[in-house]
């Protein structure tokens, strides 16, 4: 299934996911730092949604609250209450 999400507080705009039976299959951050989203992405890949959600939940970005990393947590929690 693929799944938006519009990430707050972060220099990303949108990320993009394709979940199938709880795996990420693929992910797409758009926005926010190139590098970074594409390690986050290549690590991401192939790990099941809960264990990527333990993983990147309240990670902090500076002085913000948040973070891309906590952003997909949040999509992923978000797709979790959408989808069950």
């Amino acid at each position: 299934m693929k799944y938006s999400y519009k990430p707050t507080g972060v220099c990303a705009s949108n990320m993009e996911f394709e979940i199938v039976n709880g795996i990420i299959k693929d992910m797409k951050v758009t926005g926010g730092c190139p590098g970074n989203s594409l390690g986050i992405r290549a690590l991401c890949i192939g790990k099941d949604i809960d264990t990527v959600i333990n993983s990147l939940k309240n990670i902090k970005c500076g002085f913000r609250n948040t973070s891309c990393p906590d952003q997909i947590a949040n999509a992923l929690e978000k797709y979790k209450k959408e989808t069950n």
